[in-house]
């Protein structure tokens, strides 16, 4: 007789303060027999399970460490995510279910969103559930205290690039543009901000809610400085 396969479950877990989980995502996390999280290189801090630690017990549950390179190589990438759907579908295989937990929301730039469309296309047998999450683009509207959208608003979520035409668009065509991932490309807003006379405008975070946390209401002074990857900006006009 076949076993019926667990259930994969993607589930948000916040922008970084533990108090922001909900009680659907600390209840999966409770009863999964396996708790999946993303890590970015072998070795390094998953912050996700930085988030989560406080409530999971890992001599109760299987630890399932998934390790995402940070490579453009498309055949790499593609043996890898081979492999890590494998890894995964051998747990649910044997009727378990995974909890695949990833800071913000599940399905807003998240690792989990290939995630399960790999397992559809390889294993279409799977039942897949995402659990929303409070994502960093609320969260930093929460912590700034500016409105992402009133009234007939428009607002835009933008991962940060270099193509500063494009990123200007963004600003000129919406009343908030929250820019993701901003800070490898800091230097290059700092000086559309100037150009547009909106520097008055923007906000910056970093791992916003966290322990972490910085904020900076003028982002003059960030001119040539470093942040870390998880940095955001808001730019309300």
């Amino acid at each position: 007789m076949s076993v019926k396969p667990g259930t994969l479950y993607g589930v948000g877990v916040g922008p970084g303060d533990p108090e922001l989980i909900t009680v659907k995502a600390y209840r999966l996390m409770q009863t999964s027999p396996v708790l999946a999280y993303p890590n970015k290189r072998m070795g390094g801090k998953s912050y996700a399970l930085e988030i989560v630690e406080l409530y999971v017990n890992p001599a109760e549950k299987t630890m399932l460490g998934l390790v995402f390179p940070m490579t453009k190589d498309p055949q790499l990438l593609e043996q890898h995510w081979a492999d890590t759907v494998a890894k995964v579908w051998s747990y649910l295989s044997e009727g378990q279910d995974v909890a695949f937990v990833t800071e913000g929301d599940p399905m807003l730039y998240s690792t989990f969103i290939h995630m399960s469309r790999l397992m559809r296309q390889e294993y279409p047998e799977v039942t897949i559930v995402s659990v929303p999450g409070v994502s960093s683009v609320n969260a930093a509207a929460n912590r700034l205290g500016v409105p992402l959208a009133d009234g007939d608003e428009v607002v835009a979520i933008v991962p940060a690039n270099r193509d500063m035409d494009a990123m200007r668009q963004a600003l000129m065509t919406h009343d908030c543009v929250v820019f993701l991932k901003v800070a490898k490309v800091l230097d290059d807003m700092i000086t559309l901000l100037a150009g547009l006379q909106l520097l008055d405008k923007a906000m910056v975070c970093t791992k916003v809610t966290s322990s972490g946390e910085r904020i900076w209401h003028n982002v003059r002074e960030l001119q040539g400085g470093s942040l870390n990857y998880l940095t955001l900006m808001v730019v309300r006009k």
